[in-house]
């Protein structure tokens, strides 16, 4: 069995992520957006500016503007919910196996839903659903509206209880709608959102097969994050650990040790760097790299997991990432154009580091279009500011 060590699996996560010290290369384009954002497994997208600097960061030379339109008017990328249900951007391309493994997914376990919709009521929704958005953007109260047209006023009803509010019945199916691939979202209209056909993206969509669709995620996974184990899967996936274990067991797949710790990768892709990981970057809120790599106690060692994990959790505050591992927590303000960046470093950072943080400052700035000044201090703030 192959014994590997942190630095070797950091290393390639590292250069999976494409998070390795970046180099220059030739202008950027969206379908170079879209083969890193592939190469991630998604970048969580509930934060739409967290996004852009999460893609950014990986495209020597990217800007949001270019994130932006590899998603609005290329549509190389596609904004819908992805692994945990949360919103992420994907690569159009993927959509098809994307569809096919969250449909293949354990039902989840009963809701409020099943009460609100009958099966056959969800039925109705989803064609309904289908139907409205195939060549519209439509926001949330339109939407409504042509779903209580094509299927009754039952589904109109306010009686989904959400933050101190009452939705209309048929959001109880907005779950299922884009687990089927009946619905993605469009570009927001002002401050609302609005949600369109997936086929707006790829003309002749269609979901793959569940079963090889879960074989082709689960390799996309331990690409990005392996070695990994199935409990470290069902966690990234939110699904049963007793499932990923059967779904684990069902491929061919290769067992590991990182330092005595059994995980698994692609029968196929068992090389290791030898290298150690190395580099400097400033990862935004929910980045991929924090929130999927496991153990947390190796990318959150020491200070770090009580300075930047939440209750446990990766991804509510921005982090300063060193070698591979958390070494601090960082915010930015924006003014106009202005962008005032602090960065709270856990360790004092020696000449080297600073200039490899001045310039990772510079390129935040470019990514996001304004000009940055850097402060070393204290992060006030609370988690997700």
């Amino acid at each position: 069995m192959t014994e590997l060590s942190w630095a070797q699996v950091s290393a390639r996560r590292l250069r999976r992520h494409r998070l390795h010290p970046p180099g220059a290369g030739a202008a950027p384009d969206a379908g170079q957006v879209a083969d890193v954002v592939s190469a991630m497994c998604g970048a969580h997208a509930q934060i739409a500016s967290a996004a852009e600097v999460s893609i950014g960061l990986r495209v020597p030379g990217a800007t949001r503007a270019l994130v932006r339109r590899a998603l609005w008017s290329d549509r190389t990328l596609v904004k819908t919910r992805g692994p945990r249900g949360t919103v992420h951007l994907l690569a159009a391309a993927d959509l098809p196996m994307w569809i096919g493994a969250l449909s293949a997914l354990p039902a989840p376990s009963p809701e409020r839903s099943v009460v609100l919709l009958t099966p056959q009521q969800t039925e109705q929704v989803l064609g309904a659903i289908a139907a409205a958005v195939v060549d519209a953007d439509l926001t949330t109260a339109e939407l409504t509206e042509e779903i209580v047209a094509r299927t009754g006023p039952w589904a109109g009803d306010l009686v989904m209880e959400a933050f101190q509010d009452r939705w209309p019945r048929w959001l109880a199916a907005m779950a299922a709608a884009t687990r089927a691939g009946v619905v993605c979202f469009g570009a927001n209209r002002g401050r609302a959102s609005t949600y369109t056909s997936p086929t707006r993206w790829l003309p002749d969509f269609a979901p793959m097969a569940g079963r090889p669709a879960l074989a082709v995620l689960v390799r996309s996974y331990l690409y990005a994050y392996g070695p990994a184990t199935p409990a470290q899967f069902a966690t990234w996936m939110g699904v049963p650990p007793a499932w990923a274990t059967w779904l684990f067991d069902s491929l061919d797949l290769t067992e590991v040790t990182v330092e005595g710790t059994r995980a698994w990768v692609a029968a196929d892709d068992t090389e290791f760097p030898d290298d150690r990981p190395s580099g400097l970057r400033l990862l935004p809120y929910f980045d991929a790299y924090t929130v999927g790599c496991h153990p947390r106690e190796r990318l959150f060692p020491g200070a770090a997991a009580e300075r930047a994990l939440a209750r446990g959790q990766a991804g509510n505050y921005p982090v300063l990432l060193v070698d591979g591992v958390v070494a601090g927590v960082w915010h930015q303000r924006r003014s106009g154009r202005a962008i005032h960046v602090t960065v709270e470093p856990l360790r004092p950072l020696d000449t080297g580091r600073r200039r490899e943080l001045d310039e990772e400052v510079e390129r935040l700035g470019d990514i996001v279009e304004g000009r940055p000044t850097l402060t070393i201090g204290t992060v006030s703030v609370g988690p997700h500011a």
